[in-house]
């Protein structure tokens, strides 16, 4: 088990340092006195960031890399290939070799007061809300988020506390290997259905990972199938259950709401039908509200005052790569965010239509080959909420087109929707078309975000002839 190697190991190697998910497991290592070495194939600021920090890291996934750093433990993550020359000398090395989940679960479990969140949707943005409280109260603590929180400019830190904050995956049950306390579970939706086959298999995932959680399990009571799986969980314990939701049964719901420019919600929290709180949010959406709530109930737990969540959740403005505004050029406003499922591209597009903008350009990268397949129909009604639609042709990432399926298919069923084989003609589309007032806002949780960034860069070199 990797909790025991770590107890002996003192030399750490990690194959892919960079990714989003390995920097900061990376760095709380690091904080926790182990000597850190890695590899990548793409320099960053998460390189830059860890090598400040101590880390030795060099450019390129090679054998030889092994046998250079010698190593008493390597983790990998899942998106190295199987035939990835430097995890082959890794796993032929005879040095204990783990994947990235198996790390983040023995981080989990050095800490007294590890708060997971989880769900199909509204992770990160979950997590990074609840960090940022946690942050700015004093409570130091330990992070990892599924996105970089502008508060530290980060997807993590190690703090100095008995608490850690985290983002749970169910991909692949990666977050069954993980030990909460508490638990915030925000839904359950058809995602990662090429592993779960089913969506009872799922939510018994969900069940199992309530299980896990020792003292207090937070989660969605107007979902239907996290109530199934929170109902088919064990109550016989100490452990509480609180709900969060929009219907009265819930303990913790919202009342009073309204809209700043339309999508921004304010919002009265109410507990067991008293008003406990007042709030506004800085990010867009009816689904956040659910978001905020499952936050409230956490921090209330944790001891920190209402009128110190109140003022954090009034400041916070989303973690990156969630509705994040690059900046408006020629009047034209550039975002980017995450939506990669038919559900959240329905909440984000559906909260910048009721926005000020004149008219709204969805540029989406499907991701995944099996995703796009089973949820064709679903992506194709969701993608029919914007004014305008460019598609980029499917990321596959992990997987191969064993399906048959292309974004010429998606864009048959979305009327006046058009797309393109090469990327530069994408970003070039849109904005040749955009006009002032208007929004751009890129979707995919691949990386459809360097195209949003290449149209603030175009926009900036050509500014309105004064």
């Amino acid at each position: 088990m990797i909790d025991d190697v770590l107890k002996t190991a003192k030399r750490v190697h990690f194959i892919g340092i960079g990714g989003s998910g390995m920097t900061p497991l990376a760095e709380i290592l690091l904080a926790g006195g182990y000597t850190l070495t890695g590899s990548d194939n793409n320099p960053g600021d998460n390189i830059d960031k860890l090598r400040s920090l101590g880390a030795e890291i060099i450019m390129g996934q090679k054998a030889e890399n092994i046998a250079t750093f010698k190593p008493d433990l390597i983790v990998y993550t899942v998106a190295i290939l199987a035939d990835n020359e430097e995890l082959v000398a890794a796993k032929e090395s005879g040095i204990p070799c783990f994947e990235r989940a198996d790390l983040f679960g023995a981080v989990s479990r050095m800490y007294d007061n590890c708060i997971c969140v989880t769900g199909t949707h509204g992770k990160t943005t979950t997590t990074s809300l609840l960090s940022q409280i946690m942050v700015e109260c004093g409570k130091d603590p330990t992070l990892v988020i599924g996105g970089r929180l502008p508060l530290i400019d980060a997807h993590g830190r190690a703090g100095k506390s008995d608490t850690m904050v985290c983002e749970a995956c169910e991909f692949q049950d990666h977050f069954l290997k993980l030990s909460p306390d508490t638990s915030i579970i925000l839904n359950i939706d058809d995602d990662h259905m090429e592993y779960f086959k089913t969506m009872e298999n799922m939510m018994k995932s969900y069940t199992t990972f309530a299980d896990l959680t020792t003292k207090l399990v937070v989660y969605n009571g107007d979902d239907a199938n996290t109530v199934t799986a929170m109902n088919n969980a064990d109550h016989s314990g100490s452990k509480k259950f609180v709900t969060f939701g929009f219907g009265p049964e819930n303990e913790f719901t919202a009342d009073n709401i309204a809209y700043v420019r339309g999508a921004f919600p304010v919002f009265d929290v109410i507990r067991n039908g008293e008003k406990v709180a007042r709030v506004g949010l800085g990010v867009p959406g009816k689904h956040n509200i659910l978001n905020a709530l499952g936050v409230m109930a956490v921090a209330l737990e944790n001891g920190i005052p209402v009128s110190d969540i109140e003022n954090c959740i009034d400041h916070f403005t989303g973690a990156g790569r969630r509705f994040e505004v690059y900046g408006t050029f020629n009047g034209v406003t550039i975002a980017d965010d995450y939506a990669h499922h038919p559900t959240e591209l329905r909440a984000i597009l559906s909260a910048c239509m009721d926005m000020d903008y004149h008219a709204v350009w969805a540029v989406f990268q499907p991701f995944t080959f099996s995703r796009t397949k089973l949820l064709m129909d679903d992506f194709a009604e969701a993608l029919k909420i914007p004014d305008h639609v460019v598609m980029t042709e499917i990321m596959g990432s992990r997987e191969r087109n064993t399906f048959g399926v292309y974004t010429s298919q998606l864009a048959e069923k979305i009327p006046g929707s058009v797309w393109f084989p090469d990327r530069e003609d994408v970003w070039k589309y849109a904005v040749e078309h955009a006009e002032p007032g208007d929004l751009i806002i890129t979707l995919g949780c691949g990386d459809i975000y360097k195209e949003a960034k290449k149209m603030k860069q175009w926009y900036e070199e050509h500014p309105h002839e004064e």
